[in-house]
């Protein structure tokens, strides 16, 4: 993580006390309509938006946002975002995205914050709320709040102000997803199942459904393709053992690993067991092990890539398995 020069002790006082001041001055009383109010002080309209921790006033149009783990969804709305947590800029989708944003930290560091100024503040967590909240509006939208990609898209963009951006976006989302289902057709079997997994570090090998990242909602909700029955679960994730794996196994079977250490031997364990070798998509060549930066991502933009990412690489396997 890259060290950057903190402010001084005084400075930072200060600017906390004219920011929250300001942002004070230009809300409007919580217990308004979502209608917009002027701001007296810095020019700006704001609304109440209803949290799970009250009415707060924000900006109808935030121009500089703060966010701990929601940079794609924001950008996925039109959302100008300023400041977003380190492993965001990991996010193969939203490089480019990102490339004038700052890394504020996980935890949130306050005082590079109150550098960035921001007029909105978004959080997955609460861990730092309050202080967050003396240097701007500040709202707190829990992980799971939205449960598929249309919803964490209107939210968002009722966030920050643009619900046009975000119709447009679920558009093109379903464009996408349209183009991807015609890709596929005659390349799979409208019958065959397909279940996504994770190997982690300690050796644990997880199922996951269609809303808990690894390309879940781009495989099963926008290209349609069919999960295991039994991996379906309210929880969207299980943990399996080696001897129930193959009541799991799906007819393609995509896999990611989360090795940080970039060590490779839990999954060289796992290929190398004789339940692995077995399975029907491992023999018939329909296992696919995905990067894990890549599979992980959830957010809308994240999830509108993986699309043509499935459409791919099963279309170039199918090319393989015919020769």
């Amino acid at each position: 993580m890259i060290k950057r020069k903190p402010v001084p002790a005084i400075a930072a006082i200060l600017l906390l006390v004219s920011l929250a001041l300001a942002a004070c001055g230009g809300a409007g009383s919580a217990n308004e309509a979502a209608s917009p109010s002027a701001s007296a002080s810095q020019g700006k309209a704001f609304r109440s938006f209803q949290t799970a921790k009250g009415a707060v006033d924000i900006p109808v149009k935030p121009q500089r946002i703060v966010t701990d783990y929601y940079g794609g969804e924001l950008l996925a709305a039109g959302g100008h975002v300023v400041g977003v947590e380190p492993s965001a800029f990991d996010n193969p989708f939203l490089k480019d995205l990102l490339k004038d944003a700052q890394d504020v930290g996980a935890p949130i560091n306050t005082e590079k914050v109150l550098e960035l100024q921001p007029d909105l503040i978004v959080v997955m967590y609460d861990d730092n709320y309050d202080a967050l909240s003396k240097i701007a509006p500040t709202i707190h939208i829990p992980y799971n709040t939205a449960k598929n990609i249309y919803e964490t898209v209107e939210l968002f963009g009722d966030i920050v102000g643009e619900p046009e951006k975000a119709k447009r976006f679920i558009a093109d989302y379903e464009k996408k997803a349209a183009e991807g289902r015609e890709r596929l057709k005659g390349v799979v079997d409208e019958n065959a199942t397909f279940g996504i997994y994770e190997l982690t570090d300690k050796g644990e090998l997880w199922t996951f459904g269609d809303n808990a990242g690894r390309g879940g909602q781009a495989l099963y909700n926008a290209l349609k393709l069919k999960m295991p029955e039994k991996n379906r679960n309210d929880n969207q994730t299980l943990q399996l053992s080696m001897e129930v794996l193959p009541e799991y196994a799906a007819d393609y079977m995509f896999l990611t690993v989360y090795d940080p250490e970039n060590k490779g031997d839990k999954l060289k364990e796992l290929q190398s067991s004789a339940v692995w070798k077995n399975l029907d998509a491992v023999k018939n060549n329909r296992l696919f092990i995905n990067d894990f930066n890549t599979f992980y991502r959830y957010d809308p933009i994240a999830i509108t890539g993986q699309i043509d990412l499935f459409a791919d690489m099963l279309i170039e396997r199918n090319r393989e398995n015919q020769k």
